[in-house]
């Protein structure tokens, strides 16, 4: 290849392409992460969940990347591997784990199934309905972080040295839009076949099929990568020249610097997604609303952060200033959990507070994840997104379990929202931490993307 010879990704439609093609694949992962969530209720009357087997479930799908360390090993396949190998890997271990999450609640797995009666024969007060759908999503719960941590590096890998905030946050994007649509659809789907008869599994059925859609659409971007690989003359395996150890993951858990990084995500996406899985019953006890119409209101939430953040990656790409956005998305979520504890909650007052919360869940993605390549080696890139994603999962797991036990107990949302703005005060500190820190060893967060 000369150097005058264009590659693959300097094609700014084949680029793109590119990036629609690997998104499009956690657009239906975010789509089914959260197809329950605004049925929680129904879930309850249906299947007889209370609010802390919901909250289980809810954690279950870090349960494996947590314990078993599956987030790290991801990193490793990832960095060994390639994109190519674990993006369809994730992509098939998501529809797996759906599967099983499906029929779990479909009226198909019944007290007459010897596995029922087998989950119903310990820890009986968690139904046995509950244990399959939890062991389900678990295994989906690794496909879907597997899939975030290659969709990282594989955007790392086609706009390095372009536009890789604004492309980092076009795919945050659609993810979002995932999100705000299942909220839209749910509901809908719930009563699509019976008005007067709601039920879970249409829109769980419906999720699943987008799923396999989304393996089907990575897989095209397979061979997209590969002619790039053959341009840029690498060998099949996808391995850098200066090839990956197991030993640079020690050099991720002995930099200040990252672990402020690290502690910093797990703190404001622990205050985020987990609020995502009660934020419907929320609104519809406090404004005391139906639930298609509280899980509407709250669709402003994503929608707000898909909007934004590709125009604020696109700044960052240009302008810098990644560590200030981290610090006022700290701010601002903070903000708004506490006027969901603390004041009396008006539909206007509930759409201001959300609507911010969007703004909020724009700012700290879009700077967060373009600024882990300013920190690390690119050979160990993937496993770097991994050990993140893995400390993120400790608390994703651990606090919808905290907020339904806090729910069964108080019998109200004030707790929870003052424990998740206190959450937001703990990423507000080491926010100014990590301005600090850059200040002092010139990392570049502040810096533009755009060379």
């Amino acid at each position: 290849m000369t150097k005058t010879q264009k590659l693959l990704n300097d094609n700014g439609v084949i680029r793109w392409t590119a990036l629609v093609l690997i998104a499009l694949m956690m657009f239906f992962a975010y789509m089914f992460v959260d197809v329950l969530s605004p049925l929680s209720t129904l879930l309850e009357t249906s299947k007889g969940w209370s609010a802390e087997t919901y909250g289980t479930f809810c954690s279950s799908e870090y349960f494996l990347n947590v314990f078993a360390f599956f987030l790290i090993f991801a990193g490793i396949i990832l960095d060994k591997m390639g994109i190519r190998f674990t993006g369809i890997l994730s992509g098939a271990v998501m529809v797996i784990g759906a599967s099983i999450k499906l029929y779990a609640i479909s009226d198909l797995f019944t007290p007459e199934c010897a596995l029922y009666r087998f989950l119903d024969s310990f820890w009986t007060s968690f139904p046995a309905t509950a244990k399959l759908a939890s062991l389900g999503f678990m295994i989906f719960g690794c496909g879907v972080e597997m899939g975030g941590v290659t969709v990282s590096k594989a955007i790392a890998k086609w706009f390095k040295g372009k536009e890789m905030a604004l492309a980092m946050g076009l795919e945050m994007a659609i993810a979002r839009l995932g999100v705000a649509a299942v909220f839209r659809l749910s509901p809908y789907l719930s009563t699509w076949a019976n008005e007067a008869m709601p039920t879970v599994v249409t829109p769980v059925l419906f999720c699943t099929i987008l799923l396999m859609i989304g393996l089907l659409t990575y897989t095209i971007f397979t061979f997209m990568d590969k002619k790039l690989d053959a341009q840029l003359g690498e060998v099949a395996s996808d391995e850098p020249e200066e090839q990956f150890k197991v030993s640079d993951i020690g050099k991720l858990f002995t930099s200040k610097t990252f672990l402020i990084v690290a502690g910093l995500c797990v703190l404001y996406y622990s205050a985020i997604f987990p609020f995502q899985k009660f934020a419907t019953g929320m609104l519809e006890t406090n404004l005391n609303m139906p639930t298609a119409e509280a899980s509407g209101l709250f669709s402003w939430f994503p929608i707000g952060a898909m909007v934004l953040t590709p125009f604020l990656g696109a700044f960052l790409d240009k302008k810098g200033k990644g560590a200030s956005m981290l610090i006022l998305g700290s701010i601002l979520m903070t903000t708004c959990h506490l006027v969901f504890a603390l004041v009396p909650l008006t539909t206007p007052l509930a759409y201001a507070a959300i609507i911010l919360l969007g703004i909020s869940f724009s700012l700290v993605p879009a700077a967060l994840w373009p600024s882990v390549p300013k920190l690390v080696e690119e050979r160990y890139l993937g496993s770097a997104y991994s050990v993140i994603f893995w400390i993120q999962n400790i608390g994703l797991m651990a606090f919808p379990i905290i907020i339904g036990w806090s729910l069964d107990k108080t019998g109200g949302y004030t707790v929870p929202m003052l424990i998740f703005s206190s959450l937001g005060a703990a990423a507000l500190i080491l926010g100014l931490w990590l301005k600090v820190e850059d200040k002092k060893k010139g990392y570049g967060l502040e810096l533009p993307n755009i060379k």
